[in-house]
């Protein structure tokens, strides 16, 4: 399981802020947590437990504050403020610091950005997205595609037939996420989101083929980046000595980074048609979700058909 960083100058690409501070190097800055947080407290001069390690972000009611503050308070509040080991400061709303807060920001080199979004909207859309980067992550080989928006993600030995079964789904319609390596990330306890290494993103492995370009093939539509993962299949040879699920009335889970996901183990025999198993597994997996067991409603048939015959 990685836990890493996500680099500051990916997060300024991605938010679009602009730099303040084009003087500080951003090079080899990053940030590690997921949350923001907002420095009314510490501009009063209140500093226990300050979060500095999470991105700072200043919206209208602490600029605003700032403003009623003397020179020598505000030289004060921003010594102590920026002489923790903070990551970055954003100001949202297009604010502009004085001079006081930049020429502090350089000598403790502090990056500085500006954002045109509004505060709450802002931290939202950057929670949100550094919850995704920092989640805990594993990478497992399988194939990982979206069925009529069911995340489903086929498992098995090596050369068992997942990538093929996954170029079949594309032919009918569905996209592929990743094919060969999954990196799955927790996002939430109920959560969880897979996508492709960028070295492989998009491309397929057809043995005896060699590699497909899935997206220069079918399209766009046949991709796409990251996907919720909400069912798991599992591909296994057929054995006689086996004894195999036909009624589906108790679900099998499977668990990654702690969370479980509901699984299927599928027998693969010659003839068999998974492109066509997967697409039913999906639905039925979303009729389930929706409330309908079929397998349920059959085995209540059977008993209302039982007490019939011995009434």
């Amino acid at each position: 399981m990685g836990q890493h960083g996500v680099k500051l100058t990916e997060i300024v690409q991605k938010m679009n802020l602009k730099n303040l501070t084009p003087d500080i190097d951003l090079v080899g800055r990053e940030v590690n947590m997921p949350d923001v947080n907002r420095p009314a407290l510490q501009l009063t001069g209140f500093f226990d437990h300050f979060d500095s390690d999470r991105v700072q972000i200043i919206g209208y009611v602490e600029y605003t504050y700032l403003q009623t503050l003397s020179e020598e308070r505000k030289i004060e509040i921003y010594d102590k403020m920026l002489g923790h080991k903070i990551s970055c400061i954003v100001f949202s709303r297009n604010l502009q610091p004085d001079e006081i807060f930049l020429n502090k920001a350089l000598e403790y080199e502090v990056p500085i950005f500006s954002t045109t979004k509004k505060t709450s909207s802002f931290m939202a859309e950057l929670i949100r997205w550094l919850n995704v980067r920092l989640a805990p992550c594993i990478s497992i080989h399988g194939v990982l595609v979206d069925v009529y928006g069911v995340g489903v993600l086929i498992m098995g030995e090596s050369g068992i037939g997942k990538s093929e079964a996954a170029l079949e789904l594309i032919k009918r319609g569905h996209r592929l996420v990743t094919d060969d390596v999954v990196e799955i990330r927790k996002v939430s306890d109920d959560t969880l989101v897979g996508s492709a290494p960028d070295i492989t993103r998009h491309f397929i492995e057809l043995r005896g083929i060699g590699i497909v370009d899935v997206k220069s093939m079918f399209g766009v539509q046949s991709v796409r980046e990251t996907q919720n993962i909400d069912l798991v299949i599992t591909l296994e040879d057929w054995s006689r000595d086996k004894e195999y699920d036909r009624l589906g009335l108790e679900e099998e889970y499977t668990e990654f980074l702690g969370n479980k996901v509901v699984c299927h183990s599928i027998p693969i025999r010659p003839g068999r048609n998974l492109a066509i198993i997967v697409e039913s597994a999906a639905v039925n997996h979303r009729q389930k979700q929706m409330g309908y067991n079929a397998a349920q409603e059959l085995y209540k048939r059977v008993q209302e058909n039982l007490a019939k015959r011995n009434q």
